[in-house]
């Protein structure tokens, strides 16, 4: 018996998941075929995708005599046709919930990447890595075609759905001629122009990939996108620092020229010199410590302030991307409002250390007393000239950070964790490695920067510095440890475990004002 052909498409929030439905629907109903489509809602936050069910019967009403098929509401595991999703991680889940089939299923994905919030709450790196993926696709399909629809969306200035769409045409999963689909995008709109054009890119990718039986019948290997532009490094600089270092000293330099200026990028090149000099007498010449050592040094020396929020906030990217994600169309009025609750250590930061202090002094009074911390709730229209105006104008104040308290105190910290992988390098290479690596401690902003940076500079002083009760030919051994340990929990109980399995001190308890609440029941009375 002649059988329907089911498809489940998944999609994330935005990216057009139902209007890609919409389309195939019609795409059958112009070429005569009964089709129907279902869909079930996902949540935000990319917890999860949309996903959305069809069925399209493969002949014609011509030839049904006037009958009707039955088509089904919900795939069932195993009976899939096809797998069609816009993020390799939801690909793998659908396959992992049992509905691909290796003897039946056509998977076609996108080979990038939209990070689940679970896999941003780790402390450290919680990415998924993308091989096992892959190979999940590759082991639960008929056929595969994993591609990076990121990069034709950009080419294209379209949505990733007329990209997904124009996949699934190129598979000759269906029987529709190429006309078809091309119909039902047609239309005078620049938006119906750019989703002809990420069709086409997609519709010719998955073409010659069928073209390509070798490619079709070997084990699936990662899609890799076209290389991006390689930020420029100086070349005075590339010639002191080996060529591996250069694609992300490159994207280091150009960030710190922007986060504050040239000068300030060549601060973060001297004190990568250092680095290189201290591991100068080390075997190993591609120079890990160092290597180690670039990215977390860059991302700490732009740490995010006010000044930083305001700057990106009022980018014309971002409209682009905001203007993007909400789908405005020509002649839409589209407003914009930022909240911001800057409180006094962020004040604080912009003033010179006197100040800050007497200002920090008088909050902590104030929440000493039972008083909440005090904080300035505002809300900026974006999409208006005063509110873009502030915005830029507290984004302007970056050649006012080097004289505020936050930027003295951060490159104090810097330092103190550079002279520390220098020391410990020149003692043992592979503990100036794993104090390097400690630059990832050093993540988010407010308490969880904070947090960050004491247990690094716990770990600095206690674990290798020179009042350390843990043995010289250990401490890397710990330090490594112990890093992983302060990556596990943010309430740092395993940090404090493995600092004292290791003979060092645990963190000390840090002071809270005990606040006493009124009875509302006895206020009543």
């Amino acid at each position: 018996m002649t059988q329907p052909i089911s498809i489940l498409l998944c999609a994330l929030g935005g990216e057009g998941g139902g209007v890609l439905a919409d389309w195939l629907v019609d795409v059958a109903r112009r070429a005569g075929h009964p089709a129907q489509a279902t869909s079930i809602p996902g949540v935000a936050q990319r917890t999860g995708a949309t996903t959305y069910y069809l069925e399209v019967y493969p002949l014609p009403h011509s030839q049904l005599q006037g009958r009707l098929p039955v088509l089904g509401l919900n795939p069932l595991p195993g009976r899939l046709d096809a797998l069609v999703s816009s993020e390799l991680l939801e690909t793998a889940r659908q396959i992992g919930n049992g509905l691909a089939s290796k003897d039946r299923t056509l998977v076609i994905s996108a080979s990038s990447r939209a990070l689940t919030t679970a896999e941003k709450m780790a402390m450290g790196d919680g990415r998924r890595p993308e091989g096992p993926l892959l190979d999940v696709v590759a082991a639960h399909s008929l056929r595969h075609h994993v591609m990076d629809m990121a990069s034709l969306c950009q080419q294209s200035g379209t949505m990733v759905s007329a990209v997904m769409l124009g996949a699934i045409a190129g598979s000759g999963l269906l029987p529709f001629a190429r006309a078809h689909y091309e119909a039902v995008l047609a239309g005078p709109s620049s938006s119906a122009k750019a989703s002809l054009r990420g069709f086409a890119l997609a519709f010719e990718v998955v073409t010659r990939q069928r073209e390509q039986a070798q490619y079709v019948e070997q084990v699936m290997k990662p899609a890799v996108p076209a290389p991006a532009a390689a930020a420029a490094l100086p070349a005075d600089v590339a010639a002191k620092f080996p060529a591996a270092l250069h694609p992300l000293m490159g994207l280091a330099h150009q960030r710190l020229v922007e986060y504050q200026s040239p000068a300030y990028a060549r601060l973060y090149v001297q004190r990568l010199e250092r680095l290189l000099t201290a591991e100068a007498s080390a075997q190993d010449s591609t120079r890990p410590v160092t290597q180690e050592a670039t990215r977390w040094l860059a991302l700490w020396m732009a740490f995010d302030d006010i000044i930083r929020v305001a700057d990106l906030k009022s980018r014309a990217s971002r409209w682009t991307r905001v203007t993007q994600e909400v789908k405005a169309k020509e002649g839409d009025v589209l407003k914009v409002y930022d909240h911001f609750k800057p409180g006094v250590p962020e004040l604080a930061a912009l003033l010179p250390q006197g100040l800050a202090h007497r200002l920090l002094r008088w909050d902590r009074a104030r929440v000493a007393r039972g008083q909440a911390p005090w904080s300035m709730p505002l809300k900026v229209a974006r999409h208006a000239l005063w509110g873009m105006a502030s915005l830029r104008l507290l984004a302007s104040l970056r050649v006012l950070r080097p004289l505020g308290s936050r930027y003295a105190t951060e490159q104090a910290l810097i330092e103190e964790w550079l002279r520390g992988i220098e020391d410990a390098t020149r003692r043992s290479p592979a503990l100036g490695l794993e104090l390097a690596r400690c630059g990832q401690l050093i993540k988010g902003y407010g308490s969880t920067n904070e947090r960050g940076k004491d247990n690094l500079l716990h770990i600095l002083r206690h674990v290798c510095g020179p009042t350390s009760q843990v043995p010289v030919a250990e401490q890397a051994q710990a330090v490594a440890r112990i890093r992983q340990a302060a990556l596990q929990d943010e309430a740092g109980q395993a940090l404090d475990q493995a600092l004292l399995q290791h003979g060092a001190p645990a963190r000390p308890v840090k002071e809270q004002p005990v606040l006493w609440m009124k009875n509302p029941r006895l206020q009543k009375n």
